[in-house]
């Protein structure tokens, strides 16, 4: 059959229009939203066009224009300076966010210039948040609302919570060629603003300053390209460790369910903090199962619900941490789990209750897909056929039954107390003359 003009124009149409191999940012569907709606959202700042004009967020602009106003006054060059810079990468930015509405891509040279300005007031107020909660500098006022001690005991968490949100992301490439920009003569820009680009250096300071502020660390070792803020964040949570060869188990089943960390401990797995605080850092063998020291407060299921929903949206991320989470909800059952993995380090409690942790473990491995080849199978396997042995099965039953309570163990420690008097009783008694 053959096709019209009208019909080849649209399928090449078509062809431009699939652009997925540079979305970064996505807004999550609501049948994944639908178990915590809060999570996904902005609730103090938007970054990018998603949430932009919000109303429960406009309070927060005209702390962004003050911060633009104090970034281009430190600077010394002027606001088109910066959008020149990022003009030169419009359709790069535009690009990485997924399905943006029609007002931020008509065309226009209005439109176009409506988006760098976002991009550049927003990217400014994220590098001033980075930056003074990393040197606490005294380019503002002592009373100010946000850049201050009030603003880091007040105001700094809510941003930060907000800055981990998928839909709030700005392209990292934003924050680089702000930076590269600031350090570039204005003169330059218009002529050969395909230079303004950033050098390593700059790239790691970024990196830094937003591992600080998420107090995370420093770990920028072997990072690669970071997408944006999440992106870099789940990248320090991931970074490679040494493994040792894992000797080949045979298949015990396809379930991916194994034993609570209580049953486990039951059937003598000890458990111990691992290396390094790399989700990947997980290892079993001869007897013990080391685990990463994961920090539990307020905010983190916010954060692994976007971190999550990052590796299941973005192709070629991968499942780490999806799986981490489905680990550790294997085997904590409940607060009984929590409270063990707690003593032994393994778990940091900001939260307070055990059981709150539990169900927060729960409630992230709802509705998530496992990789078939994840690299923590071959811990499961191994955990699962460790414990599927006959007399480690039997010693596990038998602490359940008598050391698992604690009645059950002054039962047992009376019953043998009443046998061995009735044997010496029994022996006094042939043994009398």
């Amino acid at each position: 059959m053959a096709l019209h003009s009208n019909d080849t124009d649209w399928i090449v149409q078509l062809n431009e229009q699939q652009s997925w191999e540079k979305w970064s940012i996505y807004r999550v569907p609501t049948h994944v939203t639908d178990n915590n709606r809060m999570a996904y959202r902005p609730l103090a700042v938007s970054f990018g066009p998603y949430h932009h004009g919000e109303e429960h967020l406009l309070p927060m602009e005209e702390h962004k224009y003050r911060a633009l106003h104090r970034f281009l006054t430190r600077s010394g060059k002027p606001f088109e300076h910066f959008l020149e810079s990022l003009r030169a990468v419009v359709g790069d930015l535009m690009a990485s966010y997924v399905m943006l509405d029609p007002e931020w891509i008509d065309g226009g040279e209005g439109t176009v210039r409506r988006f760098l300005q976002l991009m550049i007031t927003d990217g400014c107020f994220m590098l001033e948040i980075l930056r003074y909660a990393t040197d606490r500098g005294n380019d503002y006022e002592p009373n100010d609302p946000i850049f201050s001690n009030y603003g880091m005991v007040y105001i700094m968490k809510h941003i930060r919570r907000d800055m981990l949100v998928l839909e709030n992301q700005l392209p990292m490439l934003v924050l680089d060629r702000l930076v590269a920009a600031e350090s570039n003569e204005p003169q330059q820009s218009r002529i050969q603003r395909t230079d303004i680009t950033p050098t390593t250096q700059d790239k790691d300071l970024i990196i830094r300053l937003i591992l600080n502020f998420c107090s995370l660390g420093t770990h920028t070792a072997r990072m690669g390209k970071c997408l944006h803020v999440l992106d870099v964040v789940r990248n320090s949570l991931l970074y490679n460790v040494e493994k040792t060869n894992i000797p080949h188990e045979q298949d015990v089943g396809s379930e991916k369910i194994i034993q609570s960390a209580v049953e486990l401990n039951y059937a003598g797995i000890r458990f111990e903090k691992s290396k390094t605080n790399s989700l990947r850092d997980i290892s079993y063998a001869r007897g013990v199962l080391r685990l990463p020291v994961i920090e539990v407060e307020d905010t983190t299921e916010s954060v692994f619900l976007n971190l999550i929903a990052f590796e299941r949206f973005h192709i070629g991320a991968g499942y780490e941490v999806t799986s981490f989470i489905s680990f550790m909800e294997d085997i904590i059952a409940n607060e009984r789990d929590v409270e063990l993995l707690q003593t032994r380090g393994i778990i940091r409690n900001a939260m307070g209750s055990e059981k709150a942790v539990a169900e927060l473990f729960h409630s992230l491995s709802k509705d998530v897909a496992l990789d078939p080849e994840s690299s923590l199978d071959a811990v499961r396997k191994r955990l699962k056929s460790y414990c599927q042995k006959p007399w480690i099965m039997w010693k596990a039953n038998l602490i359940r039954t008598y050391f698992g309570n604690p009645w059950a163990v002054w039962s047992l420690i009376a019953a043998i107390f009443a046998l061995a008097l009735s044997i010496i009783q029994t022996a006094y008694t042939v043994l009398k003359p």
